[in-house]
């Protein structure tokens, strides 16, 4: 059987845990226990976890200078499919790299594999996650995460179309639909892809009209949760506020996949969005759409002052001149045999 033989892997895939850099523990400890509600774990001076069910690992906090998201860990059903990832990437000439025992324990994972990513960040797959034994301590009642996976990563870029396809070739990623919005005067267009049954694991906004400008300083521009139950997004959003963490965007609903959500921003700078009850996509009968504008009801800036919005077009400015890792490779145009599943 040649690699392009070779079955997909959609469906086999799911966003399994994030590793995040910071030196501003503290804070993170907060955010992550008193405000958004979940399960910490001190393992040293350097390192923290949080936890959202029964998994060692969800978020993997260590210190460091980036204030970002470093790595996204994807977990694989089984090892046929990590093995056709794994032969997909050394056919493309990307360079892979082994985890470590003492890596693949941090992260609650078996057989880790890492390589480059969009935007500068690591991706890593997995197999095998470990349970953990202890008892859950944390202020939500609980998250969902399962088949779909704990929830979904949003980039802005410059080159959508080469992200696109990064996360088509490596991960049989399917695009599930688009919106089209208008944010401080820029027209952005976003498209949202799924790698299993949740609405989007992956959304990447960019500009429209080929402008190359990122206004937003960190490689991703939020993370996304899923609460189990509606007083779980209104507890959160009051415990953010009472704690005095910023609030990017108030409660709303989503337009494309009917999320109830609100959007904290995270002591690194980048948003954290808790969201409840978005649709699930049936794979005979999704067609992908094109929606007009993020929300139908809510989803208003807080705070945002005229500062801010000089701040965000600053960066975009700065943005002209930084190029945008893609991996050729994975990303180019003649990257990945198939064409899109729409």
């Amino acid at each position: 059987m040649t690699l392009h033989d070779a079955p997909p892997v959609f469906g086999a895939v799911r966003l399994g845990y994030v590793v995040i850099e910071t030196n501003r523990f503290a804070d993170w400890r907060r955010f992550g226990t008193d405000a958004i509600g979940m399960h910490h774990d001190a393992l040293s001076r350097h390192l923290m976890r949080f936890r959202l069910d029964d998994r060692e690992c969800r978020f993997l906090v260590r210190r460091g200078p980036a204030e970002d998201v470093v790595a996204t860990g994807w977990h694989l059903d089984d090892h046929a499919a990590f093995e056709r990832i794994e032969a997909r990437l050394r056919a493309h000439g990307v360079p892979v790299t082994a985890g470590t025992d003492e890596e693949e324990a941090l992260r609650g994972v078996e057989r880790l594999l890492r390589f480059p990513g969009p935007k500068g960040i690591t991706q890593e797959i997995c197999t095998t996650p470990v349970k953990s034994a202890e008892p859950l301590r944390m202020l939500a009642s609980g998250f969902v995460t399962g088949d779909g996976g704990m929830g979904h990563i949003a980039l802005t870029s410059t080159k959508p179309a080469e992200t696109r396809r990064y996360f088509h070739t490596v991960f049989d990623a399917r695009l599930t639909d688009y919106i089209d919005e208008t944010i401080s005067g820029i027209k952005v267009k976003i498209r949202f892809l799924r790698v299993n049954e949740r609405h989007h694991s992956i959304a990447i906004a960019a500009a429209r009209g080929g402008l190359p400008i990122d206004p937003v300083r960190t490689r991703v521009q939020h993370l996304n949760i899923q609460a189990a139950t509606l007083d779980d997004v209104a507890q959160s959003y009051q415990r953010v506020h009472e704690l005095g963490f910023d609030m990017a965007l108030s409660v709303g609903q989503h337009t494309n996949d009917k999320e109830l959500s609100y959007y904290a921003r995270t002591p690194s700078g980048f948003e954290w969005e808790v969201g409840w009850n978005p649709v699930v996509v049936d794979e005979s009968t999704w067609e992908p759409t094109t929606h007009q504008g993020i929300s139908i009801w809510g989803h208003l800036p807080v705070g945002r002052t005229i500062i801010g919005k000089l701040a965000q077009f600053q960066a975009g400015a700065r943005s002209l001149g930084r190029p945008e890792s893609t991996v050729p490779p994975l990303s180019g145009a003649g990257a990945g045999s198939a064409p899109f599943r729409r």
